[in-house]
């Protein structure tokens, strides 16, 4: 049976409908109301069924947090067509890698800035990509000679109806491949279904009392291309007829200054950016007017340490709410709730029609007994498809619909979750996630390098740095400094290890595993 309200472009359609004057994104002076960001989502569905794109389609989108992102989003799903949003860090490598591995057809990206050329990298990267045949920039195209104006989107779409009848899609009809590592290997893409994303974005009536009768102010600092950032706060706030004001860049003085201008009710972030807002708080900065309008402050991506707790706490009177999710869970699979008690701490307890119980190596269930530590597992409406074109992963991830996480937990009496650690080498770098085995498996392509273990070392404001232990080649004379400069040139700006360190040898098991807890 086919349902087109469950189409997540219905949450941006619906709103429309119902508040079409009503501000729906302001970014800088611009104020874009829902009637025409509506408008502006059509156009783009037109313009992609023109240059052939079918449903089914994967569309890739490098954008950062800009009215392009939500507008290119939707369009696409309108189309029917998957969105493939792209971390605006990668590289020209990484690029074409997820490009072909995702099957892209259509490529939409943001040109960028001198200091971060994005449009360069998406160029180089489209151009290795033999599958993905039509390359759409953002931007003027002044810093790409050789993008054509055709291939530029404010021409491009100008020409396009306003108006679009949305493709209608099955529940279960794939809606965004998320790209992640879980924790080691290359890069997946988890396929979540339209369902997947619609009843995640729609929990928030449940977890945040959002009421569109008295819509929220939204500030988005979280990357748009993120989970996080684009469940919890864009599809969220338009699926309740919310205010998204966007922040291109974390920039705590800034974020504290955009809350003060339009008078914020919501603000999420990692536990970096509360470090960051508190950080810059001085005399400059009314505080209390911040704290009269902030509703809900919600956390997520790592731990929030008690000490950042209690300091936001005592500085805006609001109690910061945790929760817990992967890509492959849409993202969000447990919350604290808003107007209880806070649990420091804790991640709260799995969101309705969510299920989450503690497991052992063999899928066993620990969730018997309270303060027990096993691996967490989630069933639900929110637990993805599985990988793209990886049918054994996805098996060995999913079981019974339950789905493995790789993180480590324990449960209290009530029910709320704890998390312990996490598991294997996933190092969480101011929020992003970065996975050693990928890193490894580059810098060992270093004519330098005989062995590479990568690990996360403590860094008081990201929460850890990347470090890379190096065993070198006999006799070479590469440089500590020389590698961590190439290894910036293969890697995005937020996984490349700051810190290499030359070693004789690594400890390793009897069936020669390197023993990364030995390590630091």
């Amino acid at each position: 049976m086919r349902n087109s309200s469950r189409n997540v472009s219905s949450l941006l359609t619906d709103s429309a409908v119902l508040y079409p004057e009503r501000t729906a994104i302001v970014f800088g002076e611009e104020r874009i109301s829902y009637s025409a960001l509506d408008s502006s989502a059509n156009q783009v569905a037109n313009l992609l069924v023109e240059r052939g794109v079918r449903p089914g389609d994967k569309v890739a989108l490098s954008c950062p947090n800009m009215p392009h992102f939500t507008t290119i989003y939707f369009g696409i799903l309108k189309a029917g067509a998957v969105v493939v949003p792209l971390n605006v860090l990668l590289t020209a490598r990484e690029i074409a890698y997820h490009l072909k591995d995702s099957d892209v057809k259509a490529y939409f990206a943001f040109e960028g800035s001198p200091e971060l050329p994005m449009g360069e990298a998406a160029w180089a990267g489209f151009q290795a990509t033999d599958g993905c045949t039509e390359f759409i920039l953002i931007g003027t195209g002044r810093t790409l000679a050789d993008c054509v104006t055709s291939q530029l989107y404010g021409p491009a779409v100008a020409e396009q109806p306003a108006h679009f009848e949305t493709v209608e899609c099955d529940d279960d009809d794939t809606a965004v491949i998320l790209y992640t590592s879980g924790t080691t290997g290359q890069a997946k893409g988890a396929e979540l279904r339209h369902r997947n994303v619609y009843e995640n974005a729609r929990a928030g009536r449940d977890l945040f009392a959002a009421d569109p009768l008295r819509p929220d102010t939204y500030l988005c600092v979280l990357p748009l291309f993120h989970s996080f950032g684009q469940v919890v706060f864009q599809n969220s706030a338009l699926a309740f007829g919310g205010t998204l004001v966007l922040q291109p860049r974390f920039e705590p003085r800034g974020a504290l200054q955009l809350m003060l201008a339009h008078n914020v009710t919501f603000f999420g972030g990692v536990p970096t950016m509360y470090w960051g807002l508190l950080s810059a708080l001085d005399e400059t900065i009314d505080v209390a007017r911040v704290a009269a309008n902030l509703r809900v402050a919600v956390a997520g991506g790592s731990a929030l340490p008690a000490e950042i707790h209690k300091q936001f706490q005592d500085r805006f009177g609001i109690t910061i709410l945790e929760g817990y999710g992967l890509s492959e869970t849409s993202p969000v699979a447990s919350f604290a709730r808003y107007g209880e008690e806070p649990r420091v701490g804790s991640i709260g307890v799995p969101i309705t029609g969510v299920e989450m119980k503690l497991i052992n190596d063999d899928w066993s269930d620990l969730s018997g007994s309270s303060d027990q530590i096993g691996e967490i597992a989630i069933r639900g409406h929110n637990v993805m498809k599985g990988y793209y074109k990886r049918p054994d992963a996805t098996a060995e991830a999913i079981r019974d619909g339950w789905f493995r996480s790789g993180d480590l937990a324990r449960k209290d009496e009530d029910g709320f979750y704890y998390i312990v650690d996490r598991s294997k080498d996933l190092v969480i770098r101011g929020g992003f996630n970065v996975y050693p085995r990928e890193l490894e498996e580059v810098l060992m392509q270093h004519p330098a390098v005989s062995l590479v273990a990568v690990i996360g070392t403590p860094h008081n404001s990201l929460g850890e740095e990347v470090k890379a232990l190096v065993v070198k080649q006999a006799g070479d004379s590469t440089t500590e400094d020389e590698l961590v400069a190439w290894g910036k040139q293969q890697f995005a700006a937020y996984k490349y290890p700051r810190i290499v360190e030359f070693v004789d040898s690594l400890p390793m098991t009897a069936t020669g595993k390197i023993l990364k807890r030995e390590l630091s």
